[in-house]
């Protein structure tokens, strides 16, 4: 028998003073049984440093055809695509031609690392592309914070964020790996 998916419910605070952008999200997020507390923070990051009124959560891991974020325009346009993880140079191709931005939010470590080796001289030819890239401290520290029901507050300020939920408090510093153009 197939496991269910776990259901999070988060409070997420977001100020992020580089872009002047202030909004409170309540989200329900399904967290896929292969999906790790690591993985499921990440993606709320990611959520958090592309707070929009228009972003939501998709299917995520449940579907191949569709990215973890997105954000549309009023239209049904794909204006901005966010990936996680360490997809192939033949996925980017295809998010890039879906969508006006395409951004990836790798994490892992050394993998990591080896991946974006093995992938970035073909990337260049995508100028819509962006890859972010968080420290395996980093991620490994945002996982401990996990919990089924987080308030948490999440600032931005010159690159830098700090999470907090409760008295925890993280703080990150994502390493920009491509910009678009």
């Amino acid at each position: 028998m197939a496991q269910n998916a776990t259901i999070h419910k988060i409070e997420l605070s977001v100020s992020d003073m580089d872009r002047n952008h202030y909004e409170i999200h309540r989200l329900t997020v399904a967290k896929h049984p292969s999906e790790t507390d690591e993985r499921l923070m990440v993606r709320i990051l990611a959520f958090a440093l592309n707070s929009h009124e228009h972003l939501e959560m998709t299917k995520g891991l449940s579907t191949d055809d569709e990215p973890d974020i997105w954000q549309k325009s009023l239209s049904g346009e794909i204006d901005l695509w966010v990936a996680l993880g360490l997809p192939s140079e033949k996925v980017m191709r295809q998010s890039c031609s879906k969508a006006a931005k395409v951004i990836v939010y790798s994490y892992g470590g050394r993998v990591a690392e080896m991946w974006w080796d093995k992938v970035n001289n073909g990337t260049t030819r995508f100028n819509n592309l962006e890859v972010i890239n968080v420290s395996q401290a980093d991620s490994s520290e945002l996982a401990k914070l996990a919990n089924r029901a987080m308030k948490l507050q999440v600032n931005i300020q010159d690159g830098d964020v700090m999470v907090s939920v409760d008295q925890s408090v993280v703080y990150v510093a994502p390493v920009q790996w491509k910009s678009a153009i």
